[in-house]
């Protein structure tokens, strides 16, 4: 089995880790494995394929502040890609996030629907049915069901200077119906049904859950509490990659105000201009984003709490990191984020709030470390599972 997978990214982040996993898997099986990626260039990376470069990626940047034409961009680095990929013999092409200033939408799904490739398409946001954005819940729209318009959220990524999204959404609908052999995975069951409601419904939809590399989140030591004098407090962590309202950076300010003095806050991945004009509170410590895996395990194992209070988000697999690290988890009922956590391991605040998720602190002292976390987070039932669709896929069984 020949496979290409396609994303934004390789092996960085959670959508390259997952191709990344993916792209082992198939390689230690025996199957011929390749990707295609368009931004933060890796080296010694097998069977890899750049799309593009920083000068494509720019321009269609450009493309999109201007003309609000995401998407719809690098039409020469797409017309090389599709070049190269022409030749190879494909038995399957997976695609991931083909969003994110790299990849002419169009151009690649005629090739698609004229070379008749299977083609398996994981949704890890809700961009390939809407006129824009790549979420919506925070923004409380519902135009996606009809028809995208006067877009509330523009300003967001991708970040445009005008509205173009009735077009938009109209082109989309176009150039993503109409395939004969194609497939949706969603990580979550909520995100398979806003699917199921949206121009896409035409296509069947199964939920593979993202998963995780058991083998680095696991209950591990660091010297954290003693560096930063914290001894006897009571961590309260939060992680992402990007912060900010949508991500619930607000909470930790407000929380701040809330708990006692034997409680302290700590936040990662929180860049300079997200806290600009903020004063940090003394009860808080705010490191640098990681890409050193075992430090992050670490910073969960040393944590009693890992607070999510996300507004938005698909299936968030910091949520999973946490609790194969032995943390609970308190997180808003947002998305798809309740379908990581069960009772014994975390909690849900029952509203959105500083106040609320504080409660559900307080409340939650029943923490139960589950073997069972292995068999359901790890990477290798996720992996397994894309391989028996690519399989099933092939033969023709939807």
């Amino acid at each position: 089995m020949r496979v290409l997978q396609v994303n934004s990214v390789f092996g960085v982040g959670s959508t390259g880790r997952i191709v990344r996993d993916i792209h082992g898997s198939l390689l230690d099986s025996g199957h011929e494995s390749f990707v295609a990626y368009g931004r933060q260039p890796l080296v010694d990376q097998s069977n890899a394929i750049r799309i593009g470069n920083q000068r494509s990626v720019y321009a269609h940047v450009a493309k999109t502040r201007l003309l609000d034409k995401h998407g719809f961009g690098s039409t020469k680095a797409t017309s090389e890609f599709l070049e190269i990929i022409s030749g190879m013999r494909l038995d399957l092409i997976h695609l991931h996030n083909i969003h994110g200033y790299y990849m002419n939408v169009d151009l690649l799904f005629s090739y698609i629907k004229h070379s008749e490739i299977p083609v398996v398409w994981t949704f890890h946001d809700c961009w390939p049915f809407t006129g824009h954005c790549a979420h919506f819940t925070y923004a409380n729209c519902e135009k996606w069901k009809t028809q995208c318009r006067d877009c509330p959220q523009s300003r967001s990524y991708p970040t445009a200077y005008i509205d173009n999204s009735i077009a938009n959404f109209r082109k989309k609908q176009q150039v993503f119906t109409g395939v004969k052999n194609l497939h949706i995975v969603t990580p979550s069951v909520w995100l398979a049904d806003l699917v199921k409601g949206s121009y896409l419904s035409e296509y069947p939809v199964e939920v593979i859950r993202n998963g995780i590399d058991l083998s680095s989140f696991k209950p591990t030591e660091c010297n954290f509490r003693s560096e930063y004098g914290l001894e006897g407090k009571t961590i309260l962590l939060g992680v992402a990659s990007i912060w900010g309202e949508r991500k619930g950076l607000k909470f930790f300010f407000e929380l701040a105000s809330i708990i006692s003095n034997n409680e302290h806050i700590v936040l990662v991945g929180v860049r300079e201009n997200e806290t600009k004009g903020k004063t940090i509170p003394n009860n808080m410590t705010i490191i640098p984003r990681t890409n050193d895996v075992k430090e992050l395990a670490g910073l969960y194992t040393t944590a009693d709490y890992f607070l999510n209070p996300t507004l938005e988000d698909n299936y968030p697999t910091t949520n999973l990191e946490a609790i194969a690290c032995g943390t609970p988890v308190v997180a808003f009922n947002t998305g798809g984020v309740s379908e990581t956590i069960r009772s014994s391991n975390g909690v849900l605040a029952q509203e959105k709030t500083a106040v609320s998720l504080y409660k559900a602190v307080l409340n939650f002292r029943q923490y139960s470390f589950e073997d069972s976390v292995r068999a359901t987070y790890g990477k290798d039932v996720s992996t397994s599972s894309y391989l028996s669709l690519y399989y099933r896929v092939l033969q023709g069984v939807r």
